[in-house]
């Protein structure tokens, strides 16, 4: 990232002004908006299972609750703190409620790298952050979902680590695996919702999806699951890439090919570059600049900044990531003429069908797949029919129309609820 690029909570406050302006918001309530309700540090000493002594930071951001419970992923990502942390926690906040789902928004993690660690590690760090935060999560409270480098594992040593405190709570985490009260479709959730978001998005540009060249920034299961779907609807994968680097062929990738090589059965993965006869190697850099009509950046956030802003080439951005178009570089962007769906549209396909994991788990039941599928369309479908509207009658762009529409439900809320003591 350019030294001269805003935060991610930076960042998030500038697109909500954007709104809060264009809404005529008075400062004080703009200011309760934009502050986090509680910010939580825990230390996190963990004995190495080389006897040795590392100390780690937990972080819990819960940013607003006017709606509902507090609801936001874990990540574990040596990088993170609490200013990141509060960025992505109100950017979940407004993610909620653009879906128009009863809940707030939180988020946070552990500063570690758990590649460095070994599973056992891992599970007394996960256990240890929950013991030291329990108090303030609960399925009416907050309740956590995976996010960068933690999945289904993840969310079961929670789910353990707080039903040993507080009893049979399933509905304390979502993203579990099936056999503790998960969600068909979970796995695959948010990969679905990028590739609606595409594809809503080509045909508001008139941009046939038979045939439209795509191209991938991460290829892990947000990458993945949204290569597949769009490429079962015709379009062209032309690149895609990892930490490893990149995977380009002009004439389209062989999708299912590509993820039988890159996925093993035990659930290990391996690099698009570790393939036989797929394409040549692009790299990261590179691939962002193709010429095609959907871009996808779906790896950490940043991807696309004020360096590179003006290579872009695409049609159409699509933010699989969170907040992979810097504010900065989302100016530049909407002066191009290129289209930005936003990531609290793009990615949410995950957290809805987390929010109807926890549904389910207050029911004692589990849906089938096909339930879970078409419950996650309605919503995809009245956010993306909602924002439509909102763009046509104000003449704004996908990004300003989606923080208008989720702050709008948010400000109602505390009015009715009365904001100030």
């Amino acid at each position: 990232m350019s030294t001269t690029e805003h935060t991610p909570r930076e960042c998030v406050k500038t697109f909500l002004d954007q709104a809060l302006r264009e809404l005529d918001i008075e400062p004080e309530l703009a200011y309760l908006l934009e502050t986090p309700h509680r910010t939580v540090e825990v230390e996190l000493p963990l004995r190495l299972d080389n006897g040795e002594l590392a100390v780690y930071s937990g972080f819990r951001v819960q940013h607003d609750n006017s709606r509902g419970p507090f609801k936001g992923g874990l990540r574990f990502h040596p990088q993170l703190d609490a200013d990141h942390s509060q960025g992505l926690a109100s950017l979940m906040t407004w993610k909620t409620a653009l879906m128009n789902i009863p809940m707030g928004g939180a988020k946070g993690g552990i500063n570690c790298d758990p590649s460095e660690l070994s599973v056992a590690e891992v599970e007394r760090l996960t256990k240890m952050f929950i013991t030291r935060i329990e108090a303030l999560i609960g399925p009416d409270r907050d309740i956590p979902a995976p996010d960068v480098a933690t999945g289904g594992r993840e969310m079961a040593w929670i789910y353990d680590a707080y039903t040993q405190i507080h009893g049979h709570h399933p509905d304390v985490v979502t993203g579990k695996p099936l056999e503790l009260g998960g969600s068909h479709g979970r796995v695959e959730a948010t990969g679905f919702g990028v590739a609606f978001s595409a594809e809503r998005a080509c045909g508001a540009r008139d941009i046939d999806m038979d045939g439209a060249r795509i191209a991938i920034q991460g290829f892990g299961k947000v990458g993945t699951y949204a290569a597949q779907f769009l490429s079962e609807k015709g379009a062209k994968i032309v690149a895609v890439s990892d930490v490893g680097g990149g995977l380009f062929n002009e004439d389209g990738l062989d999708v299912a090919a590509l993820i039988e090589q890159t996925r093993d059965e035990d659930g290990s993965t391996k690099s698009v570059t570790e393939t036989s006869n797929l394409g040549k190697e692009i790299s990261n850099e590179a691939l962002l600049t193709l010429d095609v009509s959907v871009l996808i950046p779906a790896a950490l956030g940043a991807a696309i900044n004020s360096d590179n802003v003006h290579d872009i080439s695409a049609d159409i951005v699509v933010e699989a990531a969170n907040l992979p178009v810097t504010c900065d570089a989302d100016d530049v962007l909407k002066e191009r003429g290129i289209a930005v769906i936003p990531d609290i549209l793009a990615n949410a396909g995950g957290f809805v069908v987390s929010y109807l994991e926890w549904v389910q788990n207050r029911q004692g039941r589990q849906w089938t797949e096909e339930i879970v599928r078409e419950a996650q369309i309605e919503y995809l479908e009245a956010a993306w029919t909602t924002l439509e509207s909102r763009m046509a009658d104000n003449n704004i762009n996908f990004r300003l129309a989606a923080y208008t529409v989720a702050a709008e439900r948010v400000i109602k809320t505390k009015n009715l609820r009365g904001y100030l003591l």
